[in-house]
């Protein structure tokens, strides 16, 4: 483990998108009144009542709400629009309930809203154990990286691919849960996370199909061709972790009320449904996905990290950091005693190497099979010594000759 050193200045951290909007309601003149509406609406507020044309009374859900409302004008058509918008958003960032904030999170963040329900027993007083929230979470985390793998690649599975950029692109996501941990929201940006909505909203529609499919005939045809749909072994597993333990889940997929409906994106959304029943299925359709994805030639150009072998000739093993040629960071390999010897001399004077192969799929595309054309790749001077910087960093000389070591 290493420390920063005491005099070493904190690292900047990025701010979260809502946190410049989140201490004070967004200004008036920015709100469209329509938006303010259809977002009271997904949210369970009610309207009762107004002036017809003019505004709307909305009152938020739950047995507490007839206390409190807002006055929502329809339009900007009347000139104390601009008055009641400002009240009714003082109102909403005063509000304790959790309606109000992903309300007042739909207007600082314009995004797609992904929603899971999950229906689970209850205790005392409706209360849940705090594991439920943990497991909701852990799915939903897990169904949202199975969305965005698949906006970059259509695959069975993907182990190890894809999946630094595809875990990077949730960081601007935000999420709202409820109390009980039942239910919870993941507001998806539009500008940057339309893409993985989309793909996330016909994957679970085909996972829907395939299982109605498999039930009905027995055949896992179905599954094959929901791959196309972005159906994969990463999101049956999310699914599985989402049901078991459950009586029942679904999953909605809503489009901002402020940008259009995207292409093949149904208005009114449906929530998917999905059953204890389902869970054969799935597990099926997942093994099948990690059995039947196949191997991928690749040529790859790399960063020797780490070479072993149990003496002081022959065939050893090799560990690169991936620069190019494939979408994993690291990959391993067995080289034949002339390879290994060449991989040896480019780490040794900061040479990255190319190696063909085949990525084999067990063990989640970390290694590759068949290795040949070991060589040595030239760079400039600044990459050079950039490369032996950044491996000189992170291991010893120990780390990277094992010579008559065991393991690796």
């Amino acid at each position: 483990m290493t420390h920063r050193p005491l005099d070493e200045a904190a690292r900047t951290v990025r701010p979260h998108p809502v946190e410049p909007l989140w201490t004070q309601p967004p200004p008036p003149d920015q709100v469209d009144p329509a938006v303010l509406s259809a977002l009271l609406r997904r949210h369970g507020w009610q309207r009762r009542g107004g002036a017809a044309g003019r505004y709307g009374r909305w009152t938020p859900p739950g047995p507490g709400g007839s206390g409190t409302s807002l006055l929502v004008p329809e339009s900007r058509a009347f000139p104390d629009s601009d008055d009641l918008l400002g009240e009714a958003l003082l109102a909403l960032s005063r509000s304790g309930s959790p309606s109000a904030r992903d309300v007042l999170t739909g207007l600082a963040v314009p995004s797609d809203e992904i929603h899971w329900w999950r229906d689970v027993p209850t205790g005392p007083s409706g209360a849940a154990p705090w594991v439920v929230e943990d497991q909701l979470r852990t799915a939903a985390r897990r169904m949202l990286l199975a969305g965005a793998l698949a906006t970059r690649a259509r695959a069975g599975y993907y182990g190890a691919r894809h999946r630094g950029s595809a875990a990077a692109s949730l960081e601007n996501i935000l999420v709202g849960a409820a109390p009980g941990g039942r239910t919870l929201t993941a507001f998806v940006p539009v500008p940057t996370g339309r893409p993985l909505a989309v793909r996330l909203h016909q994957a679970l529609y085909a996972v829907r199909e395939a299982i109605d499919y498999q039930r009905a005939t027995g055949g896992m045809d179905a599954f094959d061709a929901a791959v196309a749909a972005g159906v994969s072994h990463e999101l049956t597993e999310a699914l599985v972790a989402l049901v078991r333990g459950s009586e029942g889940a679904r999953i909605a997929v809503e489009w901002a009320p402020s940008a259009t409906v995207p292409e093949g994106g149904a208005t009114p959304v449906e929530p998917v449904e999905f059953s204890p029943g389902d869970l054969p299925a799935l597990r099926a359709a997942g093994a099948r996905y990690l059995r039947e994805e196949p191997s991928v030639p690749v040529s790859i150009t790399g960063a020797v990290v780490r070479l072993r072998r149990s003496g002081p000739r022959g065939e050893g093993s090799v560990r690169m950091r991936v620069i190019a040629g494939a979408e994993v960071p690291h990959v391993r390999m067995t080289l034949d005693e002339e390879s290994y010897r060449i991989a040896g001399h480019a780490h040794l004077v900061g040479l990255p190497v190319r190696v063909h192969g085949r990525l084999e799929s067990r063990g989640g595309f970390r290694r590759l099979t068949g290795a040949s054309g070991v060589a040595p790749v030239r760079v400039d001077d600044a990459e050079r010594d950039r490369l032996m910087k950044s491996i000189q960093e992170n291991s010893t000389d120990a780390d990277f000759f094992g010579e008559a070591c065991d393991g690796d």
